[in-house]
């Protein structure tokens, strides 16, 4: 029983520490002791002990001026590791680096985390008008075109429980209703591509399409975005084919035997 107890107690102060660990995000990259023990319910001096521990091996740093604490340099060694062995990430940048040098729109690809997706890799473009968007950033499925498209192609046993419990309204645009969700959900599977319209952030447009795996497995997205001003119908119509080949040359390169349009496909609000 005291091993088992022991083992108990190890699994939790783990869990904690990848907790801590994932609190910290851009917007928020430096907490306290205080600011951490409030946001997972621990104790202070439990958060103190755990991230002690982490600061001693390099997975946080103490900011001198604030005496708080952000991410360390371990993790980017290990981010290093990830990135050069996923050979989706190696084998998407060249072929998005070529896209955003056509289109110059920031493009990423993405991937399911859960009942998120998950910013894989991004390449910025050239515009003025930039978004506050990072690898690693994740976002709900529902309100972003990348969302979209993994979420068409999840079974649907994950798509009652997404739609039960994260539907959540974001802007005016947001759409919450399952019904309507389903029908927007159907469209994206036959036509192939999804777009939003302000959905999460009010004032952003954006277009994705799915990347395959060799077994026909959609495992990512492809998703340019850009300011409503910018993306107009016009400039929407021209993205939409270049993101849909782009996100077929990358799942060819996954073992995917895509086939290319010949001829450019009409836009929908899918």
């Amino acid at each position: 029983m005291k091993s088992a107890d022991a083992d108990k107690r190890l699994l939790s102060s783990l869990q904690n520490a990848l907790n801590i660990l994932k609190s910290f995000t851009v917007e928020s990259p430096l907490k306290g002791i205080t600011d951490l023990s409030r946001e997972l319910g621990l104790g202070k001096s439990t958060v103190h002990r755990l991230v002690t521990t982490l600061a001693n091996e390099g997975f946080l740093v103490k900011d001198k001026e604030t005496q708080k604490y952000r991410l360390g340099y371990a993790l980017l060694s290990l981010s290093g590791v990830m990135t050069n062995t996923l050979d989706l990430y190696n084998e998407s940048l060249p072929i998005v680096q070529n896209l955003v040098d056509k289109v110059n729109e920031t493009a990423h690809v993405c991937i399911l985390d859960g009942p998120m997706v998950l910013y894989l890799l991004k390449v910025e473009c050239r515009q003025l008008v930039r978004f506050l968007t990072y690898a690693g950033r994740r976002n709900p499925l529902h309100a972003t075109s990348s969302g979209k498209v993994l979420l068409a192609h999840q079974d649907q046993v994950f798509i009652d429980d997404y739609m039960k419990h994260h539907l959540k309204k974001y802007t005016d645009y947001t759409i919450t209703d399952p019904v309507r969700l389903s029908e927007i959900l159907d469209a994206v599977r036959q036509r192939g591509y999804a777009v939003t319209r302000e959905e999460m952030v009010e004032g952003v447009h954006s277009i994705a399409a799915p990347i395959r795996d060799y077994t026909g497995k959609v495992i990512a997205a492809l998703t340019v975005v850009g300011p409503k001003q910018r993306f107009n119908p016009a400039r929407m119509e021209y993205l939409l084919p270049h993101v849909i080949e782009t996100a077929q040359e990358i799942s060819m390169q996954m073992g995917y035997p895509a086939q290319i349009p010949e001829t450019e496909m009409p836009l929908e609000h899918a």
